[in-house]
């Protein structure tokens, strides 16, 4: 049995829209991407490194995916590439987008269902980065078993929030916390 686990970079007000760069995801006419990038430090890498240090498989929506193919291959090991180009890439998508980047597969038509079936499979635990759309269908179908949110202290307004409108009510457990010099709680 597989764990999904979701890593997910959040604004104190919940959004987590383009976290990495302003150009990242303008859906809905949001201009503040960028917004994570002057708060990393050290602590942070470290944790991220714990994160990528595991064996891991990749759940992703399209979009994420895009962003993700579009940087990985490219970059180096000392960049972090190594467990990244190496998982299994479990992409879900509308459409069928070619998926160029090595060890690759679509999840189609019934996303819940393949990714339940993902789940009962020996294998690495399952890791979702962004993926904001396809986060919405995994909590209503309760198919993740872990957040690791990283909450930044700085305010956005509007956005894609991870706990959208109609989440399903759940009761969860602080596993661990951890605060960034820069004063992100993990």
């Amino acid at each position: 049995m597989r764990r999904l686990i979701t890593n997910t970079f959040l604004t104190l007000d919940g959004v987590m829209q383009a976290p990495g760069g302003p150009d990242e995801d303008g859906d809905g006419g949001f201009d503040l991407g960028g917004w994570s990038v002057n708060f990393w430090d050290d602590h942070m890498g470290d944790t991220m490194g714990e994160t990528m240090g595991v064996p891991f498989d990749l759940v992703l929506g399209r979009r994420t995916y895009d962003i993700f193919a579009a940087h990985w291959p490219r970059a180096t090991d000392e960049d972090g590439a190594k467990p990244l180009n190496e998982a299994t890439k479990y992409v879900a998508s509308r459409q069928r987008p070619a998926l160029e980047w090595q060890n690759s597969v679509l999840l189609h038509d019934d996303v819940p269902t393949a990714v339940a079936a993902l789940k009962d499979t020996d294998g690495p635990e399952l890791q979702v980065h962004g993926s904001a759309n396809l986060l919405q269908t995994l909590i209503r179908h309760d198919l993740i078993d872990e957040y690791r949110l990283w909450i930044f202290p700085v305010l956005v307004g509007a956005g894609k929030r991870l706990f959208a409108d109609g989440v399903v009510p759940a009761s969860l457990e602080l596993v661990t916390s951890s605060v960034s010099t820069t004063g992100v709680v993990i």
